[in-house]
């Protein structure tokens, strides 16, 4: 099957509210789309993690930083500017375009654009973030490449756009832009 019609396939599955697996430039992720899913539930269940840990959203530009976050210092804004796209997730206060659902307790939101052709492509199709997580249940190993995807988790979404090795292998760098200077919660494969 042609990228393209992979690519409409995926998109098609999350507008109709469905779960999808797709190449990252980190690891593999797995998303639904925030307009169609009142939660993010499904990919709670899916992954059999715990609830409290919140799901970042993968966006299409810089200009996403400002328009769901809110308050977003300056720094966070250059950290954009200079790792964007890549491997680095900014947590920032959530602005009201994030629904309260996709929201941590402490009413953040993690954003990140990513490197990875597909990911990006998949974002532009949806006209929208993807609320994503890495494609393994929780507390087993990320899948960088096809071979490594979880079959059973597989079996349980809607879509899965394969056939891409990741570029990275690991998890993004998280960092805490919440505060008067940023804090790494998280070592990814992005060293700051």
């Amino acid at each position: 099957m042609a990228h393209q019609e992979q690519l409409a396939n995926a998109a098609a599955a999350l507008k109709a509210g469905q779960a999808v697996v797709f190449p990252t430039d980190t690891v593999y992720g797995i998303a639904v789309l925030p307009s169609a899913c009142e939660s993010p539930a499904l990919l709670y269940q899916l992954k059999r993690r715990p609830t409290e840990k919140p799901v970042a959203w993968l966006v299409g530009g810089i200009e996403d930083l400002l328009l769901y976050g809110r308050d977003v210092p300056e720094y966070a804004v250059q950290l954009a500017k200079r790792y964007w796209p890549g491997a680095l997730t900014l947590i920032v206060h959530a602005s009201e375009a994030v629904p309260a659902a996709y929201q941590s307790a402490e009413h953040t939101i993690g954003l990140r654009m990513p490197a990875g052709q597909t990911a990006l492509e998949l974002i532009a199709l949806v006209k929208s973030p993807l609320a994503t997580t890495s494609a393994n249940i929780s507390g087993k190993a990320s899948a960088m490449c096809e071979e490594e995807l979880d079959a059973q988790l597989c079996r349980e979404v809607s879509y899965v756009l394969a056939g891409e090795r990741c570029k990275e292998g690991i998890a993004s760098t998280v960092v805490d832009c919440t505060g008067s200077e940023p804090k790494v919660l998280r070592q990814g494969s992005l060293i700051l």
